[in-house]
């Protein structure tokens, strides 16, 4: 972790900011939950264990500011509630997401199937791809399988 941290402090620099202990405490948060796709709201409720006086404003700014720097995605799944996944080095794309419109969880895909799209509008639209997120909407495997033995029983 204090590696990443490093990594972010540096990119912080790079751009003439600074890993304040405000901006660390929700970075250390980020890192903590990376597979969780907090809301700023959440960020800020974990925050607040760590770091009692941070306020929900300053956990917005700095959510806002690291978005701005490409340090987190910001990402709306369409139920308006922004959510933010920090980027790694990895992977050249970000990963894809299967979102069920049923219970509203989300799974992720970290392979990048879209790698050959990409050669195609390069090579036939001289179009270079610099990133790119695909969402899938639809009912997840839980749900299905309850839906399933919802409707064995009512048989």
């Amino acid at each position: 972790m204090e590696d990443r941290i490093d990594k972010i402090k540096q990119q912080l620099q790079s751009q003439a900011y600074k890993l304040t202990p405000q901006r660390e405490a929700t970075v250390r948060v980020l890192l903590e939950n990376e597979e969780d796709h907090l809301s700023a709201e959440d960020v800020f409720m974990l925050v607040k264990e760590k770091a009692p006086e941070i306020g929900l404003a300053t956990v917005y700014r700095t959510l806002e500011l690291l978005s701005e720097l490409h340090i987190v995605e910001k990402i709306n799944f369409g139920d308006g509630v922004a959510r933010y996944d920090l980027r790694t080095d990895t992977s050249k794309h970000h990963h894809h997401h299967l979102i069920c419109v049923q219970c509203g969880s989300m799974d992720e895909i970290r392979e990048d199937w879209l790698g050959s799209l990409e050669e195609k509008l390069d090579k036939e639209f001289n179009f270079s791809v610099i990133d790119h997120r695909l969402d899938f909407h639809g009912i997840c495997y839980r749900c299905r399988e309850k839906n399933n033995s919802d409707g064995n029983r009512a048989n």
